[in-house]
């Protein structure tokens, strides 16, 4: 069936050659800005509506199981996607040309802006940055509907949220801890007899959180739990990366933290590269390449070695119950973040900026991107206006 462009009687879906997953892949990998929503609108307007490589069902139950994985849902779904059309090679030809020029562009502004920049790119920069509080607000809030409209109990979600923003606000490098711990005690809650060792299989990988001291392992360790202990949608990396990149081990202040999630939010491509800008901050380009590396490859390992089983994980009881706890904890640390993202901004102005980027995003309701450049624009202005910078 190799080179079809249509579904078969049989409903298997046609293939496609790797050139063309270059092209294809690589085009969303250039044209995906907005985050997931945009990712999965163009994912399905290429594999449903155009090309018809996938029918709509099977579109919409690989959502729903990217959905239920740890790290960047919509990555996970492209790698998938190019999996279903092209194979194993093609969901890693398919991944990286997804990948590849949000990356590439993102080291590439991270080298301007860490680097020794002119006052109106420091300016642009501050301005940014200044907006990312809001932005981490509106990203919580969007996710909650959804998440309340599943949860068994609301009083649990209440609880798991709380413990989540509290934990983001205050104990930053530890938060992957209040996820996995929320996550466990809901599937001990909804599955008391059916745990079989669950949270014991759980909680030592997040031990693993002790080991890394500092160097090249602290910087794995970051870049892993932005790729594979992150629940609730991709601005949850934000929480999960702050506290170690800025308090523990001081690879960036918190002005070019918040120059890096506003650069994560304006490129194309997964949320989830930001973590390069702190690697980048860390140990260079290598550095950047490395946590790249290391934050998406568990995307394409649980891709390449659990899609032929992704119907049946849609259906597990224990990932759904797990989600239940760690999906509104994760939702709470994005919103928790929000604290001391605003409390980092340094200059009268940038709350200004922050005023101004709340009003945008929940009064006038315009987008993440255009908010985030409208900041940037200000923060130029006020720097050649002879504003003081951060």
């Amino acid at each position: 069936m190799r080179g079809c462009d249509v579904m078969t009687d049989a409903d298997e879906p046609a293939s496609a050659g790797l050139r063309e997953v270059v092209v294809q892949w690589g085009r969303i990998g250039v044209t995906g800005f907005g985050g997931p929503p945009a990712h999965i609108a163009l994912l399905r307007e290429l594999c449903v509506d155009r090309k018809r490589w996938l029918n709509a069902h099977d579109f919409e139950d690989a959502v729903a199981a990217c959905n239920l994985l740890p790290g960047p849902a919509s990555t996970q779904l492209a790698i998938f996607c190019a999996w279903r059309v092209a194979g194993p090679i093609g969901a890693v030809v398919g991944g990286a040309a997804f990948i590849f020029p949000g990356l590439v562009m993102i080291l590439g502004l991270a080298a301007v802006f860490l680097g020794s920049p002119p006052d109106w790119v420091r300016g642009a920069g501050a301005g940014a940055g200044a907006a990312v509080a809001a932005v981490a607000v509106r990203a919580g809030i969007g996710l909650v509907p959804e998440s309340w409209r599943r949860s068994p109990a609301h009083w649990r979600w209440i609880v798991y949220a709380a413990l989540g923003g509290v934990a983001a606000a205050t104990v930053g490098p530890w938060l992957v801890l209040v996820l996995l711990g929320c996550g466990v005690i809901e599937v001990l809650w909804q599955l008391p007899t059916r745990t079989d060792g669950f949270g014991a299989q759980v909680w030592p990988l997040a031990a693993v959180a002790g080991a890394a001291t500092g160097g090249l392992l602290a910087l794995v360790w970051v870049a892993f739990k932005v790729g594979a202990l992150a629940y609730g949608g991709g601005f949850v990396i934000i929480p999960l990366m702050h506290a170690d990149a800025v308090d523990a081990y001081h690879w960036m202040t918190n002005t070019e933290f918040l120059n890096a999630v506003a650069l994560g939010q304006v490129t194309p491509g997964p949320v989830t590269q930001t973590v390069a800008v702190v690697g980048y901050a860390a140990y260079g380009v290598g550095g950047g390449l490395l946590a790249a590396l290391v934050a998406f490859l568990p995307s394409f390992s649980f891709v390449l070695l659990g899609a032929r089983r992704f119907d049946a994980f849609r259906h597990n009881v224990r990932a759904r119950a797990f989600l239940g706890g760690a999906g509104p904890a994760a939702i709470g640390a994005i919103i928790g973040v929000s604290i001391p993202l605003a409390l980092a901004l340094n200059e009268w102005w940038q709350l200004v900026v922050l005023a101004g980027a709340a009003i945008a995003l929940f009064a006038l309701r315009r987008g993440v991107v255009t908010t985030l450049l409208a900041a940037g624009a200000a923060g130029v202005v006020a720097a050649l206006l002879g504003a003081p910078l951060p």
